[in-house]
């Protein structure tokens, strides 16, 4: 295990140049390093073309921390060409302000929560007391059915119904339709873990992805696996696990204070910063065979060490 820590420096070259192999590679991987992310967005009301328009951005500034660091002019052409960003989105990013999360097209945001925002917000569809009405499925007056053609002509609004009871935003009851709760606005706690979620999660993968593409000393980024577990083994290791991370995280805590206060006269321009987490994951066998179906177990697998090479 390499526990050397990297010097500050600018970004070193990579190991080897990009090539086809390395592409395939990386696609071939990424619907697995995704999947966690898009049920993330999924449940907070991100679709497809909401991330799409906002991973433009992501690729164009990863392609000027690219250049930058080859020492490379981060031209419109070679932004363009190394992100893959049409020049004229590329031109516009550098040109105006990254544009607000609530300044984003509606397109991007799914049908059903726009439709329930169009509940809450359009005085037609709320009561005296300026809280969002029960309606009826259907009728000549304000209903669910006029809400949802108002939205989109394409898709029929039982479907929009059968989504918004999914997500646990409208009761049914008989013909009536009940808006669950008044309001999209996440708390302040929800604002804070969200921020802490994506913090935690991008230096794991910065971590991991110097350790893969960069050739200098390695980041600490390693795992334990093992497969065959009982779901009562799984609870037992989430446990020793919570113990691990107790007593690492009192060490680290202790000499990271120790750390800042000797290094209270280091300049700004010279200041660097650290991270250090655990994570703990369990879930059933994607491939267990089905109880009394025949097929034969898996193997059982003893416990393993893994890590980026």
């Amino acid at each position: 295990m390499n526990r050397k820590t990297l010097p500050p420096a600018a970004a070193p070259a990579l190991s080897t140049r990009p090539s086809a192999e390395h592409a395939a590679l990386a696609l071939r991987e990424l619907p697995v390093l995704m999947a966690p992310v898009a049920r993330w967005l999924l449940r907070n009301g991100v679709a497809w073309g909401a991330f799409a328009d906002t991973m433009k951005q992501v690729f164009v500034d990863a392609a000027r921390a690219e250049l930058a660091g080859g020492g490379a002019a981060p031209t419109l052409s070679a932004l363009s060409v190394l992100s893959g960003v049409h020049r004229k989105d590329v031109r516009a990013f550098a040109e105006g302000p990254r544009a607000a999360a609530a300044d984003a097209e509606p397109r991007g945001v799914p049908l059903a929560s726009q439709v329930f925002t169009r509940w809450l917000a359009d005085r037609r569809f709320r009561g005296r007391d300026g809280q969002p009405k029960p309606l009826p499925r259907s009728g000549d007056g304000p209903s669910f059915e006029t809400l949802a053609r108002e939205i989109s002509q394409d898709v029929h609004p039982r479907t929009v119904l059968d989504e918004l009871v999914r997500l646990g935003l409208v009761r049914v009851e008989g013909e009536r339709l009940i808006p669950v709760i008044a309001a999209f606005v996440p708390s302040r706690t929800l604002d804070e873990l969200s921020a802490l979620f994506a913090a935690n999660a991008a230096d794991h993968l910065a971590a991991a992805v110097h350790n893969l593409t960069v050739d200098a000393p390695r980041y600490l980024e390693q795992s334990v696996f093992a497969d065959g577990l009982s779901r009562a083994s799984v609870e037992r290791l989430h446990e020793v696990a919570r113990a691990a991370w107790a007593q690492a995280f009192a060490t680290m805590v202790e000499e990271a204070s120790r750390a800042v206060e000797a290094d209270a006269a280091v300049e700004p321009e010279a200041q660097q910063r650290m991270r250090f987490g655990v994570y703990f994951y369990g879930k059933p066998a994607v491939d267990a065979p089905a109880a009394g179906s025949g097929a034969a177990h898996a193997p059982r697998q003893r416990p393993r060490a893994g890590r980026t090479k």
